[in-house]
C-alpha cells in the first residue's frame, strides 16, 4: 500500500510540474491545485498509513496521528479558496489583456502591435 501511495504522490507531483511549466494561465492553476493535492497526500501519510486505526492513544489497535489529518483538512479549505481566487484572477487577466499567455508582451506593447 505504501508503494502505491508513493507512486500516486509522485505522479501527481510530476503532472503538476508539467502543467505549471506550461505557458497558459489555466493549466498553471490546475498544476498548482494538483501540487497542493500531492502535498496534502504527503502530509497525510506522515501520520502513518494505518487501516482501521484509532486516533486515540490507549487502545490496543495501532494508532494514527491526528495532527496531520487536522493539517490536511485545514490545507484543503485554504487550497480551495486560493484556487477560486486564482481562477478569478486568470479570468480577469484574460478579459483585460485578451490572452491567457503568462509570459505575453506587456499590455502597452500588445496594444501597439494590434
Amino acid at each position: 500500500m505504501e508503494a502505491l501511495f508513493a507512486i500516486t504522490v509522485g505522479m501527481l507531483t510530476a503532472c503538476s510540474v508539467f502543467l505549471i511549466l506550461r505557458g497558459r494561465s489555466f493549466p498553471i492553476v490546475v498544476g498548482i491545485t494538483m501540487l497542493s493535492y500531492a502535498v496534502n497526500l504527503f502530509l497525510f501519510s506522515t501520520g502513518r498509513l494505518v487501516i482501521e486505526g484509532a486516533p486515540i492513544i490507549g487502545n490496543t489497535k495501532p494508532i494514527a496521528d491526528p495532527l496531520p489529518q487536522a493539517l490536511v483538512l485545514t490545507a484543503i479549505v485554504i487550497g480551495f479558496a486560493m484556487t477560486a481566487y486564482a481562477v478569478i484572477l486568470a479570468v480577469r487577466a484574460r478579459g483585460e489583456i485578451g490572452s491567457d499567455e503568462v509570459n505575453d508582451l506587456d499590455h502597452s506593447d500588445a496594444e501597439g502591435q494590434r
